[in-house]
C-alpha cells in the first residue's frame, strides 16, 4: 500500500558549505521558520546539519542554497534500518529533446514503513506517470531488461487481485514536467530492494526512465569529502550536479 506521507516526519543529516557562525545563525532562523521543521542542530567546525522534518529533502536543500546563496549536500537519512537512493536515467527509446532525469530516496522509518520521495524530470506537463519497483537492477537493455514489477511475500488475497509489492502507483506533474511526491508504503523494506530497479512510465505504459536502487549512508555513517573517482571535492560535485540539471 502506497499512500502520502504528510505527516511521517524523518531526520536528514546534511553539509552546508558555511565558515562564519553569522552564517550558522542565517540558517538557524530560516530552518526554525518552516513549520515542518523542527529539532535543528547545526555545527559549524565540521558544517553539519541534523534536523527531522516532513519535506523531501530536495525541498530543503534548494531553500538552503537559494536563500543563503551556498551549496548544500544530503550525506544522510534514516535510522540503521536502512536507506536507499536511485538515480533515474532516460531510456534509450526516449527522443533527444524529452530527457528524463530523477532523482529518488528510500528511507526505511520503521520494520513496516518506508518513506519514498523524489523529483523526476522531463515528464509531459500537467500528466501523471507511473512509478515502480521492478525485480532487476539489469539496465544493459535500457528499461526494457528490469524485469517485471517486484513482488515480496503478499497476501493471497492480494496476489489473486494482480497486485504487487513493487507497483508504487501514480504521480502527478506539473506545468513544467516534473513530478514531485513524498510516498508512504507499508509493502516493501530498504534491505529488499537494493540492487533492483526503479522505473517511471508515461500513460501509454512505455518505460520512459530507470535506475538501479543503491543503497545510500544512513545518519552519520558518510564521511566522504573527496569523491576517489575523479578527484573532486563534495562542494565541486554538486556545483557539476547543479549545472548538469538546470
Amino acid at each position: 500500500m502506497t499512500e502520502t506521507a504528510p505527516s511521517i516526519s524523518t531526520k536528514l543529516e546534511f553539509i552546508v558549505d558555511i565558515n562564519r557562525q553569522e552564517q550558522a545563525d542565517q540558517l538557524q532562523k530560516l530552518l526554525a521558520d518552516q513549520k515542518e521543521i523542527e529539532n535543528i542542530n547545526i555545527d559549524l567546525s565540521s558544517k553539519r546539519l541534523v534536523l527531522n522534518t516532513t519535506l523531501q529533502s530536495s525541498k530543503i536543500q534548494k531553500l538552503i542554497e537559494q536563500s543563503l546563496d551556498t551549496n548544500a549536500v544530503l550525506l544522510g537519512a534514516g535510522k540503521p534500518l536502512g536507506a536507499a537512493v536511485s538515480a533515474l536515467y532516460s531510456n534509450m527509446n526516449q527522443p533527444f529533446e524529452r530527457r528524463t532525469h530523477g532523482l529518488i530516496r528510500f528511507i526505511q522509518v520503521d520494520d513496516e514503513q518506508c518513506i519514498i520521495e523524489g523529483t523526476v524530470d522531463g515528464l509531459l506537463p500537467n500528466s501523471s506517470a507511473r512509478i515502480d519497483i521492478h525485480e532487476y537492477g539489469d539496465l544493459s537493455g535500457g528499461c526494457d531488461s528490469c524485469g517485471d514489477y517486484y513482488d515480496s511475500s503478499l497476501s493471497s488475497s492480494q496476489k489473486r487481485s494482480g497486485e504487487s509489492a513493487g507497483m508504487l502507483g501514480q504521480v502527478m506533474t506539473d506545468e513544467h514536467g516534473t513530478a514531485d511526491f513524498r510516498l508512504l508504503n507499508r509493502r516493501i523494506r530498504v534491505p529488499d530492494i537494493i540492487g533492483r530497479s526503479f522505473v517511471v512510465q508515461n500513460s501509454d505504459s512505455q518505460r520512459i526512465a530507470c535506475g538501479i536502487i543503491a543503497r545510500s549512508a544512513g545518519l552519520f555513517e558518510n564521511t566522504k569529502r573527496l569523491c576517489t573517482c575523479s578527484g573532486a571535492t563534495i562542494w565541486q560535485e554538486r556545483k557539476e550536479a547543479k549545472e548538469r540539471f538546470q
